[in-house]
């Protein structure tokens, strides 16, 4: 089975608590619509690869300027060094943001419910659609409202295995797909850097995160 891998969420400037998760996960999300100005002193001092992220509002993000500063920032991130930047499925202007961020950097697409789990052949529909738009990554979230949710975003992950993908769901009732992505074959799952600091809800710290898989014998 290949190595679980943990991406770690930093919304805040408290590099004192990135250093401390920073020899337990594989990469960081580094949030610059939550973190705010500070984000680029972060940014340069992360040993592990990183993803840039700019969510706007509308995508559950905080970035509330304009949009074509907020693509300004996420092509800066390109310059300092981010490997992956995340670019909402919804974005306006996707097909020029991606052309712009497969010059220097791996785009991933992301796919935002807040609402629902829709069925798993819209999801997979979605995932189509991603790739066609030029994603290296497809990232699928929705919002778990029963247990079942959460089998249909791991079945999303395991029918689609030539695919690098991240799905898994939101909300206390989604938190098996977070812990489970990937042992069933995602790319990898967020943590957040420390209890209280997450970045999405049902978020675990990466602590946590650890001390469940090393319970689990596989």
């Amino acid at each position: 089975m290949k190595k679980l891998k943990l991406c770690a969420s930093i919304i805040n400037t408290d590099l004192e608590a990135v250093k401390e998760v920073e020899s337990l996960v594989d990469l960081f999300e580094v949030r610059i619509d939550l973190i705010g100005d500070g984000w680029t002193e972060i940014a340069r001092q992360l040993k592990k690869p990183w993803i840039a992220c700019n969510r706007m509002v509308e995508e559950g993000g905080k970035w509330n300027g304009n949009e074509a500063r907020r693509i300004e920032r996420l092509l800066q991130a390109i310059e300092l060094g981010a490997e992956i930047v995340d670019i909402e499925y919804n974005a306006k202007n996707v097909d020029n943001i991606i052309h712009f961020v497969k010059k220097r950097a791996s785009c991933l697409l992301s796919f935002h419910d807040f609402q629902k789990t829709p069925s798993l052949d819209t999801l997979k529909q979605i995932v189509q659609n991603e790739l066609k738009a030029g994603a290296d990554i497809c990232k699928v979230v929705t919002t778990a409202q029963k247990f079942e949710d959460n089998l249909t975003v791991m079945k999303l992950i395991t029918e689609s295995p030539k695919t690098r993908m991240i799905a898994f769901a939101m909300g206390p009732q989604g938190l098996i797909s977070r812990v489970m992505a990937p042992m069933v074959g995602a790319d990898f799952t967020y943590g957040a850097v420390e209890r209280g600091k997450e970045s999405a809800p049902g978020q675990l710290p990466v602590t946590e995160m650890l001390k469940i898989y090393e319970m689990i014998v596989i």
